[in-house]
């Protein structure tokens, strides 16, 4: 046997050595992979599990272990889960697709006394439920910065916002309307109940009463759909269909393609997916052995919580303070750059660096087009999907 040979095969029996002999932690997923946040939550879990792959080819002294558990969009299922994961020993929790899941699943961790790390619980109330170890790597505020940023650059001076009344939605409305209000532009409000399926009277108000330069979306992917068939029925005079999360993926333009076509979403990269740096390439290439599909904004959200969390797991163990609310301790010390940007971590747990990009689908892709620094591709503006 040739040495270069002899040395690779020892290289690799050593490798899977520490690997057998690696303490392997086990950490709790509550995600919506069924019900009205399935598409969210999906997106999500997919990167999770990319995370837990990544992590575990590293010949360290843990390994994890994710066990999931589908809250099938139901806050109460998401509690009996958090319980449920608790009662098997999980060191951690991580998930949450929408901010009405993430309040009690939340809640129910920290009475229980495990992290909850998240992606999907964006509303600011959280930062105030006095959790001792709750962490987001995203918020609303960095989201309402990007859309009020590209609607500035569009110069428009009516806004019309559709928006879901649950909490985190609502939340952006308001903050949304105040941002634009400042900027000089007359903005006009229309809350919709979640149960909602038929979009045309809210859009014909619009159309008729309103006569807005854009209509700003804020809501989650049916309600997306619901919105943009109505407008494609009545047609509203605007430049632009601006929506929030979960509209500017692969996904949504696969299933509505003649529905989503110029409409914005908030992104963090292009559709084809490029990246130039070595740990988005390693998430890129782990992604594509696991999905046959790209990877988009959620499955990078769902990557970098459970990897981080996961990180802060192996440090803890190391310094021995796992049941000593370590775990908590090393989030809160993380100050790291990923493949969404700066992660810094405050005391309440929420990330003071986030802020999101906007892309625009364009036959089959996304471009991003704001800000002017990131854009991969020109505005196509005014366009509308009709």
């Amino acid at each position: 046997m040739k040495l270069t040979r002899w040395l690779a095969l020892c290289l690799s029996c050593a490798a899977a050595l520490a690997t057998a002999n690696a303490a392997e932690y086990e950490v709790g997923e509550v995600i919506s992979l069924t019900g009205v946040n399935a598409r969210g939550g999906t997106g999500m879990h997919e990167g999770m599990k990319v995370a837990e792959a990544v992590f575990n080819q590293r010949s360290g002294p843990i390994q994890v272990k994710i066990r999931t558990i589908d809250d099938e969009s139901s806050p109460a299922k998401a509690v009996a889960a958090v319980e449920r994961l608790a009662s098997n020993n999980v060191v951690a929790i991580t998930g949450g697709a929408t901010s009405d899941i993430v309040g009690p699943a939340a809640t129910a961790a920290d009475k229980l006394g495990l992290p909850f790390m998240t992606s999907g619980g964006t509303s600011s109330e959280f930062l105030t439920q006095g959790f001792h170890s709750f962490f987001r790597i995203n918020n609303t505020n960095g989201y309402v910065k990007a859309m009020a940023g590209l609607l500035d650059t569009m110069q428009i001076n009516k806004l019309a916002i559709v928006y879901s009344t649950k909490k985190s939605t609502s939340e952006m409305a308001r903050m949304m309307q105040q941002l634009m209000v400042e900027k000089g532009v007359t903005v006009t409000m229309h809350p919709f109940e979640s149960t909602t399926v038929d979009f045309k009277p809210i859009i014909n108000k619009i159309r008729l009463q309103d006569r807005p330069d854009a209509i700003n979306m804020i809501g989650y992917e049916n309600d997306y759909v619901g919105i943009l068939r109505a407008t494609r029925v009545l047609k509203p005079q605007v430049k632009a269909m601006v929506g929030a999360w979960q509209i500017a993926t692969s996904k949504m333009y696969q299933d509505f393609p003649d529905l989503v076509e110029k409409t914005y979403g908030t992104e963090m990269l292009p559709v084809p997916v490029t990246f130039n740096r070595p740990d988005g390439q390693a998430f890129e290439a782990a992604f594509r052995k696991l999905y046959p599909h790209e990877p988009d904004y959620l499955s990078q959200y769902g990557y970098v919580q459970a990897m981080l969390l996961f990180e802060a797991i192996d440090r803890a163990a190391a310094a021995g303070t796992l049941d000593k609310g370590g775990i908590a301790q090393e989030l809160r010390s993380t100050e790291v750059d990923t493949i969404i940007g700066q992660v810094r971590f405050n005391q309440q747990g929420d990330n003071e660096e986030f802020m999101q990009n906007i892309g625009q689908h364009q036959k089959g892709k996304i471009a991003i087009v704001w800000p002017e620094s990131a854009a991969t591709g020109p505005i196509q503006y005014p366009g509308t999907p009709w």
